[in-house]
C-alpha cells in the first residue's frame, strides 16, 4: 500500500512539474508572441524555438520585474549564444555575446565574427541607451581605465517602436592597431607590421532591415613593415611591361574608369568607400566596388580577390604602406602592368596588342577609354564584345566624361569618336 502510495505521488509530482514546464512555455509564447504589425524574431530557448516580437521581447527584458527572471540564461540568436544579465543598482540589462558573428552583405559573403561582445542596455519608455564592448580573443582583460587594456568601447542610444530600433552609435577614436586586434586578429600582417593611426566612428543603423550609415574618422594612418618596397623593382608575370606615362591616354582614361581622385587619396577613399558601403548594404549583395587603385593593385599582387572584410583589411594594410613606398606613378605602372583585360589576358601592353593590334603607347584615344571601360568587369565585356560587337556603351561615354587635362574640343571629339566606335572582336 505504502509503494503504491509513493508511485502515485511520484507521477503526481511529475504531472505536475511537466503541467507547470508547459503553462510557462505557452504564457511565455504567448505574451511574447509578435503582433500582426510587429518585428517578429525566432529564438531557440532551450530545446524548444518560438516567434518573438523583438520589441515586447525588448521592453520585457528591460523591466525591473522581468529582467531577474532572464538574469543567467542564454538565448541562441542569428547572431550567436547571449548570456543575459541585470544589474539591479542601475536598472541595466547587460547582455553578452561570444563568439558573435553577423553577415554584412557590403563587406562580403563571409561573416564578421568577434570574439565576445559586451552590451547594457537601459530603456526609459521607448527611449534606450547604453555601452557597447568588443574584446580581442584570450582572457577577459583586468579592469583598467579603458586605454591599454585592448578592448573597443562606444555609446549607443535608440529609438524603439513597434516595427523598427533605431540606433546611433559612437566609437570614440582609437588606435587602428586595437580596431584590427579586435575584427580580424588572426591577420599574418599584424605580426610583423608596425600600425599607426587612429581610427573613430559614427554609424546609425536600422533593425530588422540592418541598413546603416557611417561616419568615419582616420587620422596619421602609416604602415611599415609588411615590404612593399621590394615592389618598386617588380616584374609582370603578364608580359612585357607598358611603359606608360601619367598623361598617356590609357593612363587617363582607367584613372577616370577605376579611381578619379588616385593622385589625391592615401591608399583608401572615404569618399568613395562610405556610399559604396551603404548603397551594397541595401542591395543585400555587393554591386558597386570602392576599391582605389592602389587596392586593386594590392588584391593583384598580394591578397587576391576572396570576398571576405579579412581581405579587405589585409588589401588596406598594403594599400597604404604601397603610398609611402612606392609612389603614384609607380603604384600606376603596375597595376597597368597587372590588370585584368579578359580571360588569360592581363597587362596593358597585351591587351592594347590583341584587342587592336598595336603597343599601349600607340593607342587612340577612343581605343583607350574602351579598354578602361572593359576593367569594370573583363570576362563580361570580351563576351559582350564578341556577341554585339560593342561593349557596354554608357559605361564607355562616363569613362570619356571622366577623363582629366584635355581641353573642351577634345572631350567633344574623344565622346564623338566613342559614340560612334566599332572595333573588331577578338
Amino acid at each position: 500500500m505504502l509503494k503504491k502510495a509513493l508511485l502515485y505521488l511520484l507521477f503526481a509530482t511529475l504531472a505536475l512539474v511537466l503541467t507547470a514546464g508547459v503553462a510557462a512555455y505557452l504564457i511565455v509564447r504567448l505574451a511574447l508572441a509578435p503582433g500582426p504589425d510587429e518585428w517578429p524574431a525566432r529564438v531557440k530557448i532551450g530545446p524548444a524555438s518560438i516567434d518573438i516580437g523583438v520589441p515586447t521581447a525588448i521592453r520585457l527584458a528591460t523591466s525591473s520585474w522581468f529582467a531577474p527572471w532572464v538574469a543567467g540564461r542564454t538565448v541562441q540568436t542569428d547572431f550567436g549564444p547571449v548570456l543575459f544579465g541585470w544589474n539591479e543598482p542601475t536598472a541595466t540589462l547587460e547582455l553578452q555575446c561570444a563568439p558573435c558573428s553577423a553577415k554584412v552583405p557590403a563587406l562580403g559573403e563571409a561573416p564578421i565574427r568577434l570574439e565576445r561582445l559586451r552590451a547594457t542596455v537601459r530603456r526609459d519608455g521607448g527611449a534606450l541607451g547604453g555601452t557597447l564592448e568588443a574584446f580581442p580573443p584570450g582572457p577577459m582583460p583586468a579592469a583598467t581605465d579603458g586605454a591599454s587594456d585592448g578592448v573597443l568601447r562606444a555609446q549607443w542610444s535608440g529609438r524603439l517602436t513597434q516595427k523598427a530600433l533605431q540606433l546611433n552609435i559612437n566609437a570614440a577614436d582609437a588606435p587602428i592597431t586595437r580596431w584590427y586586434a579586435v575584427l580580424a586578429p588572426g591577420l599574418p600582417e599584424l605580426q610583423r607590421g608596425r600600425i599607426g593611426g587612429t581610427f573613430g566612428l559614427h554609424a546609425q543603423v536600422a533593425l530588422p532591415a540592418r541598413t546603416f550609415t557611417l561616419q568615419p574618422r582616420i587620422s596619421q594612418f602609416t604602415v611599415e613593415g609588411l615590404g612593399t618596397e621590394a615592389m618598386v623593382n617588380a616584374r609582370s608575370s603578364c608580359g612585357a611591361p607598358s611603359r606608360l606615362t601619367n598623361e598617356s591616354w590609357l593612363a587617363r582614361s582607367v584613372i577616370a574608369a577605376e579611381d578619379q581622385r588616385f593622385f589625391s587619396h592615401p591608399g583608401y577613399d572615404l569618399a568613395e568607400l562610405v556610399p559604396s558601403l551603404e548603397s551594397n548594404q541595401k542591395a543585400g549583395q555587393v554591386e558597386r566596388g570602392a576599391s582605389t587603385l592602389t587596392q586593386q593593385l594590392a588584391k593583384l599582387l598580394v591578397t587576391g580577390g576572396e570576398r571576405s572584410a579579412d581581405r579587405k583589411l589585409r588589401e588596406l594594410l598594403y594599400a597604404v604602406e604601397m603610398e609611402q613606398t612606392l609612389g603614384k606613378a609607380r603604384i600606376l605602372q603596375l597595376y597597368l602592368d597587372n590588370a585584368p583585360w579578359g580571360p588569360d589576358l592581363c597587362g596593358a601592353e597585351a591587351a592594347a596588342r590583341r584587342y587592336f593590334k598595336r603597343g599601349a603607347r600607340n593607342l587612340e584615344p577612343a581605343q583607350a577609354v574602351w579598354l578602361a571601360a572593359m576593367l569594370h568587369n573583363p570576362n563580361v565585356a570580351v563576351e559582350k564584345w564578341q556577341r554585339d560587337g560593342n561593349i557596354d556603351a554608357a559605361r564607355a561615354k562616363t569613362v570619356a566624361e571622366g577623363v582629366r587635362g584635355i581641353t573642351k574640343p577634345q572631350r567633344d571629339a574623344l565622346l564623338r569618336n566613342v559614340a560612334t566606335a566599332r572595333f573588331a572582336p577578338p
